[in-house]
Order: C-alpha cells, then sequence, then structure tokens
C-alpha cells in the first residue's frame, strides 16, 4: 500500500499497491468491535444504577488506619443502629404560639413514625432563646446490623422527614440541618450526573464537533462512540462497586462522565483527522483506515497508557475516594480506547466517504498539508522567531503562577461552603448555628480504655474550644436502658436533659476494656474552630498515661481527610512524574525530550493554579479550596495535558525521520496543529461542564482543568514547545540516533 504520488491513480493509470494485514487481526478488530457495541450498549443501563453504589460520606473517604475510623469502629460496638445525626428546624418570624408548639409536637411524632428514622435516638423539643425555633435531633439510620444504608434510600428517609413535617406544621417554615441534611444536600446534587451533567457535555461535543467537521453527519460517529465507552465502564465500575471492590463517589463518578467523552472525543479527533487525510491518497476508505490507524495507533495508545498509569497512580493514597477514583477513571479509559480503536474506525471504514459531506475527501494529492493553511504559517513563524517565543511564553506562564498563587487557599471548606448555590441544609445550618449551641449533635467521640475514662474526661474538659455546659463531656449512655426510661416516664428525662451527665445506671458498660466518651464542642462541628479543637484534643486525650485514647466524631473524620489530602499530594505528585518520564522515553526513545515537555507541563500546571488563585478568590468568591485540589488537577492537567505533547511529538518524531529535526518540529505543527486544538477544546468545555453541579470542589476542578488544557493546547503545544525543540534541534532526541542525524 503505497501513497499516490503526483497524479491521481485514475489518471496515471497506476494501481496503488494494497497494504494487507493478517486475517486474524482484521478479523479479531471486528470481532472486539461488535463486542464493543453490543457491550457498551448493554452497559448504558447502568449508568443511571451507578448512584445506587455510591458512598458520599466522610468515612467512605478514609483509609481503615485513620484515627477517626478506628474510633469509629471501637463506637459502633455499643451501638444497635450507627447513624447520621441531624436535626429538623421549625421556624417563625414571630415567637412560636402555643398552637405552633402543639403542631411541632405532631410533626415529633410523625418524624418518629418514618421508616430510616432512629426514633429512640430521637430528643425532645428544644426551643431558641428568643422562641422562634424550634429543633428536633432526628438520627438517620446509617447503618443496621451491619448493612450500610444507601445513599439514594438515606436521601428518601431525609425527604419523607421534611414531609411529615411540613404537613404537620403547614404554617411554619421546615429546614434540616446537621450533618445528615447536608450528607443528602450532597447526594441530591450528584443525582444529576447522569442527567444535567451528562446532558451538558454532551451538547457542548455536539456544538463543537458541528464546527470543527462542518458536516451534519459526521459528528454522530465519535459521539455515538463515547456513549458506547461510557456504557461499557458504567457497567464494570457498577459491578466492582456493588462488590465493594472499589469505592465510588459522586465526585468520581461526575468525572468519570466528562473524562470518558472528553478522551473519547480526542481520541476521535485524531483517528478521524489521519483518516482524512489518507483519503487524499487510497482510493480504498479501508486501506485508508488501515493506514490511518497503524499511523494513529502508537500516539494514541501511549495517550491511553501514560493517563491510566497516571491515574493508577492514586492508589498509593491514604484516602479511600482517591485510591479508588484511580482505577474508576483507568477503567473510563480503557474502555474509551477499546471503543475508539475497534468499533469507531470500523463503523467509518464500513460507511465511507459520504459522512464527510459536504467536504468529501476526493484522491487528489492536494495541497501538501503540512505548508499550507493557518497551521503552516503559524508554524513558519514558530521556525523564524523560535527563541523569542520560547523564552517570551516561559516568563508569560511564570507570571500568570506568581500573580495569583498567592491567593489560592487550600484549607478546606466546610460542608456548607461546599454548595455553589443555597440548599435548604445550608440554609438550615446557618439558623442552627445561630440560635442552638453550634455544637450540639455532632460530638467529638473518645475511645479509651475503661479505667482511664475519669482522666480523659478530666483532660478533654479543660480543652480550649470544648463546651463548658454542663453535660458537655460525658461517657457513653446505653442507649437502650434510655430508650425503656423515655418509654415509662418521660417527662423525668425531659426535665433532667441538660443537667449533666446521666447518672450511672444509664452508662454504657465497657465492651472489652474500653469506653466511650462523648465531648461536645463550642462550635459548628465542620467550622475551622472545630477542627482546631480536635487536634487540641488529640493531644491531650494521647497525653493521658495508660488511656491509649483516640479522637473521632464528624469533625475530626473531616480533620482525617484534609491531612489525608495534604500527604497524598506530596507522595503522589512525584510518582505521576516518574511514570509518566518513564512513558515518554519509552515512546520517543529520547531521554531529553521527555525532560522538556514534562518541565513545560508543569510550568503550565504551576501558571493554571496562579490563575486558580485569581479567580477562585476575586471572580467566583469561593470561600476556599479542598486541600485535594491540586493534586486532581495536577493528576489531570499534567496526564491530560502530556497527550497534545505525544500527539505532537509523535509525528514529529515520524517526520524528522524524513525530513530533519528543524523540518520535521515545524512540518509536524503544521500538520497536527488543527486537531489537537480541536481536541484541547472538546476536552476542556467537557471539564468546564462539571460547572452545571452545585458543588464548589468540582466547578474548581472543571475550571483548572478547562483553563489548564486550553493553556497546554493554546500556548504550550503550538509556541513552547515547538519553539524550544527546533531552537534545540536534533540534540532532542539524545541519546538515540536521530540526535545524529541532520538538523
Amino acid at each position: 500500500m503505497t501513497k499516490l504520488d503526483s497524479t491521481d491513480s485514475s489518471t496515471s493509470g497506476e494501481t496503488p499497491r494494497r497494504f494487507r494485514w493478517p486475517a486474524f487481526t482484521i478479523v479479531a478488530i471486528a470481532i472486539i468491535a461488535i463486542i464493543a457495541f453490543f457491550a457498551g450498549g448493554f452497559g448504558g443501563s447502568f449508568q443511571g444504577k451507578l448512584t445506587e453504589v455510591q458512598k458520599n460520606d466522610n468515612a467512605a473517604y478514609l483509609s481503615s488506619s485513620a484515627e477517626s475510623t478506628i474510633v469509629t469502629n471501637e463506637s459502633s460496638k455499643f451501638l444497635t443502629v450507627e447513624t447520621i445525626p441531624g436535626f429538623v428546624l421549625f421556624h417563625s418570624d414571630a415567637p412560636l404560639t402555643e398552637q405552633d408548639k402543639a403542631a411541632i409536637a405532631q410533626a415529633r411524632d410523625a418524624i418518629a413514625a418514618v421508616d430510616g428514622v432512629d426514633a429512640e435516638g430521637m430528643s425532645q423539643t428544644q426551643f431558641s432563646q428568643d422562641g422562634t425555633t424550634a429543633s428536633i435531633f432526628v438520627p438517620l439510620v446509617a447503618k443496621e446490623d451491619g448493612t450500610a444504608v444507601a445513599g439514594d434510600v438515606l436521601a428518601a428517609t431525609e425527604e419523607n422527614v421534611l414531609t411529615a413535617a411540613k404537613n404537620a406544621a403547614a404554617g411554619l417554615e421546615v429546614l434540616p440541618a446537621g450533618p445528615g441534611g447536608l450528607l443528602v444536600a450532597f447526594i441530591d446534587a450528584f443525582a444529576g450526573l447522569d442527567g444535567a451533567l451528562l446532558g451538558a457535555a454532551l451538547l457542548v461535543v455536539v456544538l463543537i464537533l458541528l464546527v470543527v467537521y462542518r458536516s451534519p453527519v459526521l459528528w454522530f460517529f465519535p459521539l455515538f462512540s463515547a456513549l458506547l465507552a461510557l456504557g461499557l465502564a458504567s457497567m464494570v465500575i457498577y459491578f466492582l462497586a456493588k462488590a465493594e471492590v472499589l469505592t465510588l463517589t459522586g465526585q468520581s463518578q461526575g468525572i468519570l462522565f466528562v473524562l470518558v467523552i472528553g478522551a473519547g472525543t480526542d481520541y476521535a479527533l485524531l483517528l478521524i483527522s489521519r483518516y482524512r487525510e489518507e483519503l487524499h491518497f487510497y482510493p480504498s476508505r479501508f486501506d485508508a483506515m488501515v493506514k490511518a490507524w497503524k499511523e494513529s495507533a502508537p500516539a494514541i495508545t501511549a495517550s491511553a497508557v501514560t493517563v491510566i498509569l497516571g491515574l493508577l497512580c492514586l492508589t498509593f493514597s491514604e484516602l479511600n475516594s482517591n485510591k479508588s477514583l484511580g482505577p474508576v477513571a483507568a477503567i473510563g479509559i480503557a474502555c474509551t480506547y477499546l471503543v475508539m480503536m475497534t468499533f469507531l474506525p470500523v463503523a467509518l471504514s464500513a460507511a465511507g466517504r459520504w459522512v464527510f459531506w459536504p467536504r468529501k475527501p476526493k484522491v487528489d494529492e492536494a495541497a501538501d498539508l503540512t505548508t499550507h493553511g493557518l497551521w503552516g504559517r503559524i508554524a513558519a513563524q514558530v521556525g523564524s522567531k523560535d527563541r523569542p517565543l520560547w523564552i517570551g511564553t516561559t516568563v508569560l506562564l511564570a507570571v500568570l503562577f506568581l500573580v495569583g498563587i498567592g491567593s489560592l487557599k487550600t484549607d478546606g471548606l466546610s460542608s456548607s461552603e461546599n454548595f455553589t448555590n443555597r440548599p435548604d441544609a445550608v440554609v438550615g445550618q446557618e439558623l442552627y448555628d445561630s440560635k442552638f449551641d453550634p455544637g450540639a449533635g455532632a460530638p467529638a467521640v473518645i475511645v479509651t480504655n475503661a479505667d482511664q475514662t475519669n482522666a480523659v474526661i478530666a483532660a478533654v474538659s479543660g480543652v480550649d474550644g470544648v463546651s463548658t455546659d454542663p453535660g458537655a463531656v460525658c461517657p457513653q449512655v446505653d442507649v437502650e436502658k434510655l430508650s425503656a426510661l423515655v418509654k415509662s416516664n418521660p417527662a423525668a428525662v425531659a426535665s433532667a436533659a441538660g443537667q449533666g451527665c446521666a447518672p450511672d445506671f444509664l452508662t454504657a458498660a465497657p465492651i472489652d476494656g474500653r469506653m466511650v466518651v462523648n465531648a461536645t464542642l463550642a462550635d459548628s462541628y465542620d467550622s475551622p474552630e472545630a477542627l482546631e479543637t480536635v487536634k487540641r484534643l488529640r493531644d491531650a486525650a494521647h497525653a493521658v498515661p495508660g488511656a491509649d485514647a483516640l479522637v473521632g466524631g464528624s469533625t475530626a473524620t473531616t480533620l482525617d481527610v484534609q491531612t489525608a489530602s495534604v500527604h497524598d499530594r506530596n507522595l503522589i505528585i512525584p510518582i505521576v512524574l516518574v511514570v509518566i518520564f518513564v512513558v515518554l522515553a519509552l515512546l520517543l526513545r529520547a531521554l531529553l525530550t521527555p525532560i522538556i515537555l514534562i518541565a513545560t507541563v508543569v510550568l503550565s500546571f504551576a501558571a493554571t493554579l496562579g490563575v486558580c488563585g485569581l479567580f477562585f478568590t476575586h471572580v467566583f468568591h469561593f470561600a476556599n479550596a479542598d486541600p485535594a485540589f491540586p493534586l486532581f488537577a495536577f493528576v489531570f492537567l499534567v496526564a491530560l495535558g502530556i497527550d497534545y505533547n505525544i500527539f505532537l511529538m509523535t509525528r514529529v518524531r515520524e517526520e524528522t525521520e524524513e525530513h530533519g529535526t528543524k523540518s520535521g518540529v515545524l512540518r509536524g505543527l503544521a500538520v497536527t496543529g488543527g486537531v489537537i486544538t480541536s481536541a484541547g477544546v472538546v476536552l476542556a468545555a467537557t471539564f468546564a461542564v462539571l460547572g452545571v453541579l452545585p458543588l464548589v470542589f468540582l466547578a474548581e476542578v472543571g475550571f483548572a482543568v478547562a483553563f489548564g488544557v486550553l493553556l497546554d493546547t493554546i500556548i504550550v503545544r503550538s509556541i513552547l514547545v515547538p519553539a524550544l525543540s527546533h531552537d534545540i534541534g536534533k540534540k532532542i532526541w539524545w541519546p538515540s540516533a536521530l540526535a545524529k542525524a541532520k538538523d
């Protein structure tokens, strides 16, 4: 199979030789394509089911070695039912009337009857000092008899609780609050993943592909292939998550959707671009596809392998959420690669040239693609001004980093700060904090050796940030005994509330020589002040001789998540860089080029962080960024950003072998410029769609990846890398033989 020379084969009388692959290779690809089609189509039904296997509570993010996880496991022995604390608030602008209070009492009875509520753990109604607000502690059953309650069931329970409360107290404002209400708000936010998010991503990709291809037909093939890949990935991940082989969070699912759509469209753009190019030289569309596949496969394979390996580096994480995000996203990329390299080429070549209508490529040996058009002119400028251009772009990236990095805050977000909107749970939490003891309902939980219980209580009671109210630091109550007393004498229990710790006969008995102590904090459980209090609590509890005390609870869990995020960032970023260097060195058969490519992408990442600091603080007015944000941004930006350099430099190497390094750099830039820019725009747009979900973390990651990919595509890959490579010349291929070839 040879390209036509200067004339069309139809006029020259020459018949191009056909490139014949072994029959088993062609049959294997066709069979895999058919399997991918049916598996992807069947797997599409699992996209909506992924929410059934999601875990979005902080505890699901932590490893079993985290202090708060150990405390949770020990303290659960003292409870027959594990719950998530929450409140239902009843509010009126004027003081509550006796009629209002009667309605609230009816609401409490109605809430206690809701399936999924731990009725025995509910508190008596509390009223604010100004008399305008009532609060009922309503714990939701999170785990019973060792079986965890699914997120969608928790959300339904909370909805039923609020419905029962509103029906009974129709004239009052009813709001959720506490960890339970905020967790359900998170679950509700992620409920839009397979609807609003996926729909917006697909719409954006369709519009971009229509502009890129200027064909009313061609866009369908890459988009349909991406949906098949998403269906296949969803099916695999669903069964793995259901078997608890990996943990699927809402964040992971959101990133999976946009990653598959974006990366799949990128791979398709590269393959279709080369296919269109080869159609100008081969009368047979099948020959053209074979050639296009053969030439595209190394770059696309290297890209997929790089991203997969980079994502799998997340398995070194302490956080279960990060540890599982790696495999989740890697499965998505693997399924995308499989579909795009089997089903898509088979479908395109079977369909024929008409899919490019109205710009069907002809066998005409048209103009040399490397010397004409916009990218040919850009390449010429890069070649004539290489040194000023790479120095100028380096300075620009450094300035972007320095200007904004001081504004980037990664100290973490409180639960209420995690939303870009104001769900009822956030409004309710703010109302609760202003009307009641903000630390109530979500105490710090301390487990200690039973014989040192009093010493631990004495040590932690004096810690700054622990409530000084009577009964703020007490041993665990025996829930069954308390429940029996409430049923037999509710008035006595109500009158004793707030008077101090429960009497000894209601205190839980030690289990395995261990005892639980609950310490109410003075601040809201998810506030920065509460996090600092837990640090001091741990110092005090750990210092008690012979206690072996550990501190957990909702606030401690948040603290452990943030601490683990910083650890993961410092550990995983260097590992990703080493992995990518090895892949690039093997692909390009050089050592200097990988160093240059990685350095440029890291510089681009630094510039992106600077821009994020400016926008997050001064434009979007986000309160903060999650400690995991830099790691997420790095993994996706470096792994995806290096893709475009792979696509460029593999073509540059191909051209260098025939034309020399300097000419090869310019020819590679000219011929890949359009398709790589289009791919970057598609990927940036799909990640930007994460902003559809009302969650600050995903909005931040979406903005960072979208801006960073555009920066990589337009500045780094189009100017910095080719200009620097052209200036250095053949030495970029050191130590391969190309370093000694013509420049």
